[in-house]
């Protein structure tokens, strides 16, 4: 399972992006609501049986303690297996994604509908499985709960913003990669903090519980604060480190906070939605590749998802990948040409 992971001036009257006071407490009440949304009709057995499926054992992406190219997967194939097996018979693909991040997964507030890149894909995902784009149960999970997700049967993939790395291969199995991002800081445009680097010395920085960007201040914080003091207790305070990274906007927004250390990807559309704050530094300090992630060893799946990422990436400048591209994100990360390219196991 995904483990528990251990001012500014920034007042509450200068919020902008969410509408003031008011806009904040819709802010506040979407990022609640993402523990309370269910994530199962039928509890951790839902879908009956090993997610591997007879035969699959021994063909899986790498562990951690022999992975040397962790974006590398598994070959793609339309062939079914039991795990397509399971999604057609049910009629729907289950899929575990955001609820509010900008631009990637957000509802809508105007139609209540979720759009957004990670949206699309899922919905091309559904296409090719069930021939309806529309053939999807969306389940909104926290940041800390997406390999809980998996694990327990709750979600068939999670396609949301998910960082490739060897030690989630314990865990889940991964897709080729169909992003790639990098570690940010970000804070407000009138901030003396620079980047990930000495100025952030003293800072309190707020990251996402079982994010990748806890674990870079783990191996080098500046001398910054980034734990809660009861962090992985009953009695954490989840201030500095949250159960979904929208609360460290929130935090940054009400002064509790200096900075916020995410992927450039999501901190871009935070950005676009409060035009008070900015990515620091020139570029990512970390690259990093999204995935669409499966329970480990669910082999036929992660193929036939890799298959859909072919399709996705197939036509240039016109292909569905850059066409989701151009609506989303390019007014934040413009400068994309093409979707990174994948990887491949040999054996």
């Amino acid at each position: 399972m995904t483990r528990k992971r251990t001012g500014s001036g920034f007042t509450r009257g200068r919020l902008r992006g969410w509408g003031g006071v008011t806009g904040m407490a819709v802010a506040c009440a979407v990022t609640a609501s993402l523990t309370l949304l269910p994530l199962s009709h039928g509890g951790a057995g839902a879908f009956g049986g090993d997610a591997s499926g007879p035969g699959t054992a021994q063909v899986v992406q790498a562990r951690a303690d022999d992975c040397t190219d962790p974006e590398a997967s598994l070959p793609p194939s339309s062939a079914d297996g039991p795990n397509i097996a399971k999604i057609k018979a049910r009629g729907k693909l289950i899929a575990g994604v955001d609820q509010n991040s900008f631009r990637w997964g957000y509802r809508n507030p105007e139609t209540g509908r979720l759009e957004g890149f990670d949206i699309d894909l899922v919905r091309a995902i559904a296409k090719d499985i069930l021939g309806d784009p529309d053939a999807v149960i969306f389940r909104a999970i926290p940041t800390n709960q997406r390999i809980a997700a998996l694990e327990n049967d709750k979600v068939d993939v999670v396609v949301r913003t998910m960082t490739i790395n060897c030690s989630r291969l314990d865990q889940v199995s991964f897709s080729t990669a169909y992003f790639q991002a990098g570690q940010q800081v970000l804070a407000p445009k009138d901030s003396p903090i620079s980047g990930f680097d000495k100025s952030l010395a003293g800072k309190r920085i707020c990251t996402a519980e079982g994010s990748t960007a806890y674990e870079a201040l783990e191996k080098q914080s500046f001398g910054s604060v980034f734990k809660d003091e009861r962090d992985g207790t009953e009695a954490d305070e989840d201030r500095l480190t949250v159960p979904n990274q929208l609360d460290c906007l929130v935090r940054l927004q009400l002064g509790e906070v200096d900075a916020v250390v995410t992927d450039n990807a999501l901190a871009a559309g935070q950005a676009a939605q409060d035009p008070a704050v900015e990515l620091k530094g020139d570029k990512p300090f970390t690259t990093e590749y999204y995935g669409v992630a499966t329970k480990r060893g669910a082999n036929d799946l992660v193929a036939r998802v890799n298959q859909v990422l072919v399709d996705y990436r197939r036509g240039g400048a016109d292909s569905p990948w850059m066409v989701s591209y151009r609506k989303w994100l390019e007014a934040g990360l413009p400068g994309i040409s093409a979707p990174p390219a994948p990887k491949y196991r040999s054996n």
